[in-house]
């Protein structure tokens, strides 16, 4: 039993619409071996290995449903025990995740186990370490060799899990704001490995670090952080403060003491979570140890008079008081039988208490301070405590230090209430901490004296959100109505485009209307990442990773990305929901690459933009493939695309007041009109969008449309939408590679990425339209990794439809030989009756297209299927039939005749061309 490959799902996917795991696990012989015939030998021992598996409800939805799985009928097979155990696992190291689904492949003993996570590291070390939990409760004999270690200790190896878990977890706090986010709808992305978080998207969003946020003023955590200042600051507005003086070294501590007057505290300058600070000082030696415990903190000490009274955390948020919570330090209770070191080890082991902030309550320690307090109260290690008596081990009440906390915030008495604002306001913090030390909080400071001692920037939310007694409060809520308050956006509008062909052309369409309609836009594409029009990275980047980048960017209001194949099969998507969706068709391409093997897969695998998108879907009533997702899309709005304007089920649509963009038959020839609710809008005719070229590139007209029909949706204006699509062309520099015309030669020449047969019928249909006095000459290739049926089509394809064919090879073979992509080519032409004259094959796409340059005369066209097309269009653009190049062209041998032009369907179905960057596919993980 092994793994054989795992995948990492970050957002919705083709199993899930959230973040899971996938694994494909061999069984080996162990496909022999369900858990019925394994039997209670091997259920007993993982039942008393993980108790809760019998609470997991399985398919059954019901307690206990699982354990019913294993033992009935002929039971079930260990991959699907392998994802319950990782769901476990992760479930005992603090996590909340419940979702798996495990299936039999077409391969025998090999199985697809599916199952949620909610850390990425956490959930891959769950799933290896179920597989050596299941392995080495096997009986010996069945157990497959070196599938466990000789020394798996199960005891060991659950608590290591646990500890790995606990140290890549967000801290308590963090992970309060992060579920106060997610309960307001609120998205986020994690930042790094510790506490930096992203809340909303682009320029909405806001970031925390810990419970420092993005609105906290830097000079207001520099005062709180020197607690001199913060002394001064309250002292000088009349807050009751303690008396107070900064010093160094021993002796002038110990003065300082003197003529504050015992008994005082010691404390570091600008430490926290109670590091360094000694309380209830009484004599001058006392002094000198806790300034020798407070330097290892700090360079400066603070002497201040020590207040009588319980310890008071007052959580200030925004300028309310949300939350309080009294402090009690940490401490044992003796029972007149345990020493004082056993009674630690018993409270230790309370399951609340961890080590630092892994849970709500800190394990306690001897260090200097224990020790002291012990030998101060007549106490040692191995003393025996009375029943009943408390033995302190710290004088301050942090819970970082193995103190508890109980919830008064329904007891504080006005005046405190005030005196906790103003003290936030003074130091000018948005979430602060008020150390507050009073005998009663329910009375007013100026009754029973108190004073505040620290004023903490960065304060924890554990005692709040989980005190030890008392109402749990909702401080994180506070802190996410301050960042983002109600009613007020925290997304930033996103546009997903998927389909075969036309994703580029369409994306770039559509951000240069939203761009013409004054957005900034976030664009991410197979050319790279733009921001506002500008180029950020470079490259294939139409994945998850790109998505994130263009939602991280705080410039951003708008986001248009393209959702590739790949992206989606490898990582899934970057982010939960989209406001508009759309799929543009469904077409033969990439077909048997990582399990696709049909168009229904891969119609599966394009659903998924669909099934994201929360405002509206944009199909395309054309492809029936596409016209299926609707019933699995739960979008508020449908909106169809159709080139005819007699679909009968987009007549029905209209009728019933829905969206959809029409290409209508006018005088002045075709026009885009949108419905939507009942209204008729006439948007353009197809000859003034200079993409189509006067309307004849019916592919860009498709690709006009689904851009029209997803800016109008996310609410740009006609005459905007009309704006952007009269100013978008297809020059190199507004969509490289797509449809790129050169006509400073003698001819002319078009270069286009196309790499499937869609894309090639695209672009010989728009070669057939146009008017050309001269020969049309064709550079053709297809990509390695493409079937060979693939191959064969796109060859029978332009078969027929040119003068010269010139054949190539792309960069990369991607597992073909060196010709054999040319060579088939020329096979499928020549049976396809073209005279072998007209064939010539160049395997080396540089020199390929350099020959065909050099071919080309007076008024030919050219077509170059490119695939790098930054070189492709620098050969193009810098050639010159001149010099040793023209004397070579007056040798070459003269083309036949022109064949006559095949009849063009016009009704037929028309095709758009495909992404660029197939050939990075292979090394680019979010590429296809």
């Amino acid at each position: 039993m092994r793994i054989l490959d795992t995948s990492v799902y970050l957002g919705p996917n083709l199993h899930a619409l959230f973040r899971v795991i996938r694994m494909r696990v061999d069984l080996g012989a162990l496909e022999a071996w369900p858990t019925a015939k394994l039997g209670e030998d091997f259920i007993d021992p993982l039942l008393a290995a993980l108790p809760d598996l019998a609470e997991h409800g399985c398919s059954y939805g019901e307690v206990g449903g699982f354990l019913r799985r294993l033992r009935e009928d002929e039971g079930t097979w260990l991959g699907h025990v392998l994802e319950h155990v990782a769901i476990e696992l992760q479930n005992m190291a603090g996590g909340d995740v419940t979702f798996g689904k495990t299936r039999s492949t077409d391969d025998e003993g090999i199985y697809t186990v599916v199952y949620e996570y909610e850390q990425r590291d956490v959930g891959l070390e769950a799933g290896k370490l179920a597989l050596q939990i299941i392995c080495s409760r096997l009986p010996d004999g069945i157990r497959p060799e070196r599938s466990v270690p000789d020394d798996f200790d199960l005891t060991e190896a659950l608590d290591d899990f646990i500890r790995f878990a606990q140290r890549r977890a967000l801290g308590p706090s963090t992970a309060s704001l992060v579920r106060a986010a997610e309960e307001r709808g609120i998205p986020f992305l994690r930042l790094n490995r510790y506490s930096l978080v992203q809340f909303g998207h682009g320029k909405y969003q806001r970031r925390i670090q810990a419970t420092v946020t993005s609105e906290t003023r830097h000079i207001a955590v520099e005062i709180a952080s020197d607690k001199e200042e913060t002394n001064h600051i309250l002292g000088d507005l009349g807050l009751p403060v303690a008396r107070q003086m900064l010093v160094h070294g021993e002796e002038r501590a110990v003065r300082a003491a003197e003529r504050i007057r015992y008994p005082v505290v010691v404390k570091p300058l600008d430490a926290n979570h109670g590091r360094g600070c000694s309380t209830n000082l009484t004599t001058p030696d006392q002094v000198r140890v806790a300034y020798a415990a407070a330097r290892e903190h700090a360079r400066s000490v603070l002497v201040e008079s020590f207040i009588e009274g319980f310890d008071h955390r007052m959580l200030v948020v925004n300028g309310e008081l949300v939350a309080v919570a009294q402090r009690v330090p940490g401490h044992v209770v003796g029972d007149g039988t345990n020493t004082v070191e056993a009674l630690v080890e018993i409270t230790n082991a309370d399951p609340r208490r961890g080590i630092g902030h892994e849970k709500v309550l800190t394990q306690l320690e001897f260090d200097h301070q224990a020790l002291r307090l012990l030998e101060q109260n007549g106490f040692a290690r191995d003393s025996v405590p009375a029943e009943g008596e408390v033995v302190w081990l710290r004088t301050t009440g942090n819970l970082s230090t193995g103190g508890t906390a109980a919830d008064v915030t329904d007891s504080v008495h006005p005046d405190n209430r005030q005196m906790a604002i103003r003290a936030a306001e003074a130091v000018g913090l948005d979430v602060a901490g008020v150390d507050f030390l009073t005998t009663d909080i329910s009375r007013s400071y100026a009754e029973t004296g108190g004073a505040i001692c620290e004023v903490n920037a960065a304060p924890g939310f554990r005692m709040h959100v989980a005190p030890s007694e008392g109402t749990p409060r909702d401080v994180a809520g506070a802190v996410m109505d301050m960042l983002f308050p109600p009613g007020s956006p925290s997304r930033i509008p996103i546009a997903a485009v998927t389909g075969t062909n036309g994703k580029t052309t369409t994306v770039r369409m559509t951000a240069h209307i939203f761009k013409m309609a004054h957005h900034a836009v976030g664009l991410a594409t197979t050319d790279g990442v733009y921001i506002d029009g500008h180029a950020t990275v470079v490259g294939d980047l139409t994945g998850p990773s790109a998505a994130r980048m263009v939602l991280r960017d705080p410039s951003v209001d708008v986001a248009v990305l393209e959702t590739a194949r790949g992206g989606m099969l490898k990582r899934g998507m970057g982010y939960r929901r989209c406001n508009v969706g759309a799929v543009l068709n469904v077409q033969a391409d990439h077909l048997g690459l990582r399990g696709v093997d049909t168009l229904e897969q891969l119609a599966q695998v394009k659903r998924i933009v669909v099934e994201t998108a929360q405002d509206t879907a944009v199909l395309n009533a054309d492809d029936p493939l596409c016209l299926k997702m609707a019933a699995h899309s739960d979008a508020e709005n449908l909106c169809y695309v159709t080139m005819n304007p007699q679909h009968p089920l987009v007549r029905e649509h209209i009728r019933s007041g829905g969206c959809a963009v029409v290409l209508e038959e006018g005088i002045r020839g075709h026009r885009i009109d949108i419905h939507e609710h009942n209204a008729h809008m006439p948007l353009l005719w197809t000859s003034e969008i200079p993409a189509t070229l006067d309307g004849r590139a019916m592919h860009n007209v498709q690709n006009a449309m689904f851009a029209a029909a997803i800016t109008f949706r996310m609410g740009v204006s006609l005459e905007d939408v009309r704006t952007g699509l009269k100013t978008f062309d297809t020059t190199w520099f507004q969509a490289p590679g797509r449809m790129n015309i050169f006509d400073e030669h003698p001819f002319k020449v078009i270069l286009d990425y196309g790499h499937n047969p869609s894309a090639v019928q695209a672009m010989v249909d728009l070669v057939d339209r146009l008017d050309v006095n001269g020969r049309r000459m064709v550079v053709l290739a297809a990509p390695g990794d493409r079937r060979d049926e693939d191959v064969a089509e796109i060859a029978g394809i332009a078969a027929g439809h040119f003068d010269h064919y010139v054949l190539r090879r792309d960069d990369t073979l991607r597992g073909r030989g060196a010709d054999e992509i040319p060579e088939m080519l020329a096979k499928h032409l020549r049976e396809a009756g073209v005279d072998e004259a007209r064939i010539e094959i160049i395997p080396d796409e540089a020199s390929a297209v350099d020959a065909a340059l050099a071919r080309a005369g007076q008024d030919d066209l050219l077509l170059v299927f490119g695939d790098d097309i930054g070189r492709c269009w620098r050969q193009i653009t810098e050639f010159t039939p001149s010099g040793e190049r023209a004397a070579a062209a007056s040798t070459v041998t003269p083309l036949p005749p022109p064949v006559p032009m095949a009849a063009v369907d016009v009704g037929a179905q028309e095709f758009v061309h495909d992404e660029r960057g197939v050939h990075l596919a292979r090394d680019v993980e979010d590429s296809d």
